[in-house]
């Protein structure tokens, strides 16, 4: 069983990714696997470099990622080029971790999170789709309190995500993270139940 897990910025996937670890799920997560592929191993790395030249390459040859960033940061155009090159090689990734994790244990419950899920379209490897959501109020005050954090990045970030409403359109499960985290963890906790009950 392969549930992909998204919602908007700072809304609480990561809390509840790790819940879903606790409850004995395997936890695969997109990033992690964006980080392998732009490795001098992976295989994004050549057709990034191709694109944005040699002058995103840091220490030991790795692709400087806060550079990369500040390079297609307010430039779409960028951005798509480097989406088109290191999305299809995050999600062939995945299908091949979800492969192996089949293999070695047929009844495991997967669970995939991405921020953008559903706008890569690699929601459709995934059987159930989970929605985490909170208001638009909760979102800033949240990323407000994270490292570097400035009002002005966060809203340009919230202004490039696909509207919450229609994340929601989505869902199969929808995990509400507006209440404590005691409220979190139970709802979290209701969509493991069911998703082993279609899982068996």
């Amino acid at each position: 069983m392969i549930a992909g897990l998204t919602g908007g910025l700072a809304c609480g996937k990561s809390f509840v990714a790790a819940a879903f670890q606790e409850l004995g799920c395997r936890v695969i997560e997109a990033d992690a696997l964006g980080h392998e592929v732009l490795r001098p191993e992976g295989e994004a790395y050549a057709a990034v470099i191709a694109q944005f030249g040699h002058g995103i390459v840091g220490d030991q040859g790795l692709i400087d990622r806060p550079k990369l960033a500040a390079r297609v940061f307010g430039d779409p155009a960028a951005l798509e080029k480097l989406n088109a090159i290191v999305h299809p090689a995050v999600q062939q990734r995945a299908v091949r971790r979800f492969r192996e994790i089949g293999e070695r244990d047929p009844h495991a419950i997967v669970i995939y999170t991405a921020a953008i899920l559903i706008e890569t379209g690699a929601y459709k490897n995934c059987g159930k789709l989970i929605v985490v959501s909170c208001t638009r109020e909760q979102q800033i005050e949240r990323a407000m309190h994270r490292h570097d954090a400035n009002m002005s990045d966060i809203l340009a970030r919230l202004e490039r995500q696909m509207p919450m409403e229609k994340k929601l359109e989505f869902a199969d499960y929808v995990i509400d993270t507006t209440g404590t985290k005691a409220d979190t963890l139970r709802q979290t906790k209701m969509v493991f139940e069911d998703l082993r009950t279609l899982e068996s």
